[in-house]
């Protein structure tokens, strides 16, 4: 039977937390009295996570399918790689840390029955730490400044997508993206959901803080050229202030004569100038390293193995009369 709910769930280095997101999703699947099936994405793993959905896999083959890694390529590209395997008219997105409550996915399903094709989802109460929560906050009025997306909750990941908006993602072969913020772009009518919020159940968070600042860069920098159009701006009103200083200082020199005065200033302007000019190079080389890195066209994942159930049974040869008699 063809699901009508899609799961799609990357993983990476859960083991210690499997056990116990395995016993409370499928029965919160369940009770939804609809067909499902659960997409894992080991995203090359260096601990158990790979066997222990192998294992997973063998008992419960009927919903559940595994999409094995070869490497490490991020949470978002292993995202990519579960909506290509996704068959459902609802796909739902989930990390593996319990951070999302299961339970809450019937939330979301009731939204796109609306007539929604896209729920974000936002968390009640956060339990995060208080400088990640704020940095967040401050990243998603920022981010919805500079690129018009709006999502109140940037960073939660239980979200669902409509069968049209995930065809058209499967369609982009963006190297680095952000999805939801993708899906947004593409959905003709978005929403917004309230969810609970849980400390994560075991391990520790993948992201550091390096991985959320070159987050941010992939959201700001995918989505606008505004960082670019405001570098321009800057650099041509520095250029007048430039000009105007320069006329400044000769007027005074005609006027006043060879002075020394005012020499750690010029220096202080020059050193922020400077500043300003190395910002900015490396902000087109953002811009400059994306357009090199899609341009090599290498593919974005490599999969090694899926581990799915055969949906028509094999063929198989007619038995010789040795086979038979053995």
């Amino acid at each position: 039977m063809k699901p009508e709910i899609s799961v799609v769930i990357p993983v990476y280095n859960e083991e210690a937390g499997l056990a116990k997101l395995f016993d409370r999703l499928y029965p919160a699947l369940d009770a939804l009295n609809t067909p499902y099936e659960v997409i894992f994405v080991n995203d090359g793993s260096r601990d158990r996570s790979s066997q222990i959905l192998s294992e997973q896999f063998r008992r419960r083959p009927d919903v559940t399918r595994v999409v094995l890694f070869n490497g490490n390529f991020g949470q978002h590209m292993a995202i990519l790689a579960g909506f290509e395997q996704t068959r459902g008219d609802i796909v739902i997105t989930l990390d593996a840390d319990l951070q999302n409550p299961p339970e809450e996915i019937h939330l979301l399903i009731a939204k796109m029955r609306e007539g929604y094709d896209y729920v974000g989802s936002i968390r009640r109460d956060r339990q995060d730490s208080a400088w990640r929560t704020h940095a967040s906050k401050l990243m998603n009025r920022l981010r919805e400044r500079i690129t018009h997306i709006k999502m109140t909750d940037q960073g939660n990941m239980l979200r669902a997508y409509g069968r049209n908006v995930v065809d058209l993602i499967n369609q982009c072969q963006e190297v680095n993206t952000f999805i939801p913020a993708l899906a947004y772009t593409f959905s003709r009518n978005p929403t917004e959901v309230l969810v609970e919020h849980e400390e994560r159940s075991a391990g520790e968070s993948k992201y550091s803080l390096y991985s959320l600042v070159r987050l941010n860069f992939d959201l700001v920098t995918g989505f606008s050229l505004m960082p670019l159009q405001f570098f321009s701006l800057i650099g041509m009103a520095l250029s007048f202030v430039s000009a105007a200083l320069f006329i400044l200082l000769l007027v005074r020199r005609f006027i006043i004569g060879a002075e020394v005065e005012g020499v750690f200033t010029l220096f202080a302007i020059n050193f922020f100038l400077m500043g300003v000019i190395l910002f900015g190079i490396g902000l087109v080389g953002e811009y400059v390293g994306r357009i090199y890195m899609q341009v090599r066209g290498r593919p974005r994942y490599v999969i090694q193995a899926v581990l799915e159930q055969s949906a028509e049974p094999v063929a198989r040869a007619p038995r010789t009369a040795l086979e038979r008699q053995s």
